[in-house]
């Protein structure tokens, strides 16, 4: 009966909130027409808004608008469209509701650009405490770049590295990798980043340009914002609202690459074509309170050939030959299985007795059975030697299998599907419900440690959102799929094994190398050359390793036969990481944030609280994790963040300052401050300086990885995994770089000096630790005559507890406690480890840039920008960490345009170029030449609201890499078609 009455009190009290909600409101009817000032056409597509309300409507293909509010006058009514003055109507007892008539004004809006995320409030990109870049949809829709994404590398202070034709990562201020974990992108507010590599994925499951409204971006640290991980920098991608841009609209694409390919390397010989399509449709219903949106598009492309087939990443263990036979190069899968000749020949030494005759309690029977078949067959040694007494003439020199070249086993049809919806509704007048949905897959390239080929990945992003002009509440999950990715060398290692065994090749291949020295010697006579004529036993060593090899391969797979076919095909279906190349990953990341900005509840000052939760459930069945059944592993991450602002002096200095209070289950709290000042020294006329903070957690695969990547094992960097493979407390591992000069140097004397190795920094291994960045910057930004915009800036990095990986390798133990040090002689997944951890000593960095644009008059605009950065910092003396600084000194972008040239033509023409600079990586270390590269399109509007362009990037086709190891990208000629209904004539 309680409850009842409580039911009947609650249902009065609502009908009661919404009689007194009805008679307070006003029903008033707005209408209006909306024309260009100068041509007096109507124009489409217009925002009409409600200001302080999400209320509001666009105008139609006669640049009429027409809806209805339930609101008391005066009404303010604000009027925009990108290219143009915005204009304000206010509705009062002077001014009319209906038949509102409104001109615009075309404008070059330089320097008037409005920006968000730098404070996550909005605000005039002058007045932007810290360096932040924009590019609006009039600048996504004339770029010379074949993608909309690839542009943003034209921007200050950018870097955009291609792994694929259709997987681009951006960085900034240094320390770029293929894989930017230092790196935040948002995607209408959702982290895009992949849940178990934890860095962007490029634009592979974001919105086409169709749908682009606009890209922020701010090359700096924003962990006082927006978390973990927002460390070099943050991008966000805006989408167009459904209720702001309605109509159809569609694009296709039609583009030519691969001209004059390395055909040698096994590029193709004939140019080939690419495919790109979208179509996009919006609509708003229920006088302007629903509103939706659904988005496709497809793109298809042979991917951009990687080729280095001579960069020798062993380069060091070649000693005194003119080739490397344990070479590993790049671009080259399988030449990863390898071992020393030597140590193999050790082995073989156990199968027999000192006589010769089988040692009948040796565990190497097939071994032996295998050398003996080889050594006897044919001409026996000279002088009827004993062939056993040739053991000790095997080299100290590793030895790999032949390997087979990337695009023999990668797949190269590049191809990314991508559907993207929304829908939208306005519950109230001043709060505004979101429910929206991304989904990317296809195929694609991704360096990491190794070549991953990612084929018919997907992911997905489901989103649910609450938001108001002064909060907002949204929660999101991603959720990815790995598909039938794989990975490239583990790949090109079974194709070998399917054609020998790794055991059968190298013991042929030494055996080989034995009977071709001991057919003109011997063994006395080896030795006399070796110490007498050390030119002549090196070049008797070149014919011998030469001759091994071509009978280790003898009947190999001819690459593309129906065997090499097959074997392959049998690789891929035969299972997941360890077993097979394949893996297995579901992962998922759940977030949960919200914001509340008091400004307008408070007076002195301008004031914004919130906070999140993130969970991260890996779920790689084993092949990235050792997340097997029964080992669930998850991640929580919490975070809550304050900002005020506050101008003072007379309005002529605003002082905002953040804090960010961040805890991660594994690792203590973090706190991240920032304090910024921006100085009105005229009108349009600022300096601004600021102390900036940034952390980042290591990532999932920073804390948890376990991955046989067949030379080595990937390690996480939590106590539990160095304890687990004794990394900390082993005497016997040592530092992979001692351990490659101690081999070094046993190649040069042929003996081994163990005090060439190097365990103290293994014993000392510290558990990895959340890294952080101070940064202090300083700029100015001026706006003169609205038609010269200059922006300078300068920063200095201090970066502590800096995350790197530590490479280690371990040997068997002696009975008498000592270091097997044959044992190190090879590399494996057993032996050999890559780990997280930090560098204990702090490092720093520096650079800066400055970017001029200047709007020279009748709609022609020139711009120009050079960047500068610097790592100050060398690695110590006896440390083995990577740094991977991978950033190019000196880069400089130049661009000119003219967007409406005449009312039909426009065009635009951008040069990059970049100095040469060292790349490092867990994939191999090398100099990235310099390179430069000419962009251009030109556009022309056809009747029936449809764009014709044509244009090319690198339009001179000289090819070029961005990262070791990574494709040759060459010219793209292309040519498309853009219709929509929102364009203006």
């Amino acid at each position: 009966m309680e409850m009842n009455l409580l039911k009947k009190i609650t249902l009065l009290f609502c009908l009661s909130i919404g009689i007194i909600w009805q008679s307070n409101a006003q029903n008033t009817r707005i209408t209006g027409k909306i024309i260009d000032d100068e041509t007096k056409v109507p124009l489409i597509g217009v925002n009409v808004v409600i200001k302080g309300k999400v209320l509001g409507t666009t105008t139609d293909f006669d640049g009429n608008f027409d809806f209805s509010v339930s609101l008391a006058t005066p009404i303010t009514l604000q009027f925009s469209m990108v290219g143009y003055q915005t204009q304000e109507y206010t509705i009062d007892e002077n001014n009319s509701s209906t038949d509102i008539k409104i001109s615009l004004k075309e404008e070059l809006l330089m320097g008037q650009e409005v920006v968000v995320s730098a404070s996550r409030v909005e605000e005039s990109i002058l007045q932007s405490p810290v360096s932040i870049e924009k590019m609006d949809v009039l600048a996504i829709q004339q770029t010379p770049a074949d993608n909309y994404y690839k542009s943003i590398g034209y921007l200050k202070g950018v870097d955009v590295t291609q792994s694929s034709i259709n997987f681009q990562i951006v960085n900034a201020r240094g320390f770029n990798s293929t894989g930017n974990t230092r790196f935040v992108q948002l995607t209408d507010g959702m982290d895009t980043q992949a849940p178990a590599l934890n860095f962007p994925i490029g634009n592979l499951n974001g919105p086409s340009e169709l749908d682009v409204e606009s890209v922020e971006m701010i090359p700096g640290a924003a962990s006082a914002l927006y978390g973990p991980n927002a460390f070099n920098g943050i991008l966000l991608v805006n989408s167009k609202s459904p209720f702001e841009y309605q109509g159809l609209s569609a694009f296709a694409k039609v583009g030519m690459n691969h001209f004059g390919a390395n055909t040698e390397a096994g590029a193709p010989d004939t140019p080939q074509p690419m495919y790109e399509a979208s179509v996009r449709y919006a609509k708003s219903l229920f006088n302007d309170r629903f509103a939706f949106k659904v988005n496709g598009s497809f793109m298809q492309a042979l991917d951009w050939y990687a080729t280095d087939y001579t960069t020798d990443r062993e380069a060091g263990r070649q000693g005194n030959l003119s080739f490397n036979p344990g070479s590993d190069y790049p671009n080259t899968m399988g030449d990863e299985a390898s071992i020393s000749a030597a140590f193999l020949a050790n082995a073989i030494q156990t199968a027999f007795s000192a006589d010769g005759t089988q040692n009948d309690n040796s565990t190497f029977a097939s071994l032996r059975t295998l050398y003996s078949g080889i050594m006897f067959q044919g001409t026996a040694p000279k002088d009827n030697q004993n062939f056993t007494d040739y053991l000790a003439f095997a080299p100290n020199q590793v030895v790999s299998r032949t390997p087979w070249e990337e695009h023999q086993l990668i797949d190269y049809n590049a191809k990314n599907y991508k559907l993207n919806a929304s829908a939208h509704y306005r519950i109230t007048d001043n709060i505004e419900g979101i429910y929206q949905w991304n989904y990317g897959s296809g195929t694609s390239i991704y360096t990491g440690a190794q070549r991953y080929s990612l084929s018919n990945f997907s992911i997905q992003q489901h989103k649910l959102e609450l938001k108001s002009t002064d909060w907002f509440i949204r929660g999101y999950g991603t959720f990815e799929n790995s598909g039938d990715s794989y990975i490239t060398e583990f790949l090109g290692n079974q194709v070998n094994e399917a054609f020998s065994s790794n055991n059968t090749w190298f013991a042929t291949y030494t055996a080989n190398y034995l009977k071709y020295i001991s057919r003109d010697y011997t063994p006395a006579e080896l030795a006399t050359l070796q110490a007498n004529d050390p030119n002549a036993y090196i070049n008797l060593q070149e014919e011998a390793f030469n001759a091994a090899r071509n009978a280790a391969d003898r009947s190999r797979f001819e690459p593309g036969s129906d065997a090499f076919q097959a074997a392959k095909e049998r690789s891929l279906e035969s299972g997941t990481v360890p077993n097979g190349p394949n893996f297995a990953d579901l992962t998922k990341m759940y977030h949960a944030e919200a914001q509340y900005d008091l400004t307008n509840k408070i007076d002195f000052a301008s004031i914004q609280i919130g906070g999140s939760f993130r969970l991260f459930d890996l779920n790689s069945n084993g092949t990235i994790f050792p997340d097997t059944v029964g080992n669930d592993i998850s991640i929580a991450e919490f975070g809550a963040y304050v900002q005020a602002s506050k101008k003072v002096l007379d309005d002529k200095l605003k002082i905002t300052g953040s804090a960010r209070v961040d805890k991660n289950e594994n690792f203590d709290a973090v706190f991240s401050p920032r304090i910024s000042g921006v100085f009105e020294v005229a009108d349009n006329n600022n300096i601004r300086a600021s102390f900036q903070t940034g952390f980042r957690n290591p990532t999932t695969q920073g804390q948890h990885i376990n991955l046989n990547i067949i030379s080595s094992r990937l390690l996480g960097g939590l106590p539990e995994y160095a304890a687990t493979y004794g990394i900390g407390s082993d005497p016997n591992i040592f530092t992979l770089e001692s351990v490659n000069s101690m081999i070094n140097n046993l190649y040069a004397t042929g003996n081994f000096d163990e005090s060439l190795l190097d365990n103290e920094n293994t014993l000392n291994y510290q558990s990895v630790q959340p890294e952080q960045v101070q940064s202090f910057e300083v700029g100015y930004k001026s706006l003169i005559n609205k038609k010269l915009m200059i922006d300078a800036v300068y920063y200095y990095n201090q970066y502590n507890n800096f995350i790197t990986q530590q490479r280690v390798r371990k040997a068997q133990t002696n009975p008498d406690g000592s270091p097997n040090l044959g044992s190190l002689l090879q590399g494996n997944a057993d032996n050999t480890f890559q780990i997280y951890t930090n560098a204990s000593q702090q490092i720093t960095s520096q650079g800066a840039a400055i970017g001029v644009d200047y709007a020279i008059g009748n709609g022609y605009t020139v711009g120009s920008n050079y960047n500068w950065n610097v790592l100050n910092t060398e690695n110590a003396e006896g440390q083995s960490f990577v740094f991977g600084f991978n950033t190019p000194e000196h880069k400089v972008n130049v661009k000119f345009g003219n967007r409406k040239l005449t009312d039909k033509i426009g065009f635009n023409v951008a040069y990059r170029w970049q100095s040469e600079f060292f790349w490092e990586s867990s994939f191999g270390d090398g100099v990235i030449p310099a390179f430069g590269t000419l962009d251009a399109q030109v556009s022309y509007k056809l009747p029936f609201k449809t764009m014709l362009k044509v244009g090319g990037t690198n339009l001179t086709n000289d090819y070029y890499i961005q990262s070791f190891g990574a494709p040759n990208v060459g010219a793209i000629y292309y040519v498309s078609l853009t219709f929509d209904q929102l364009m203006n004539r």
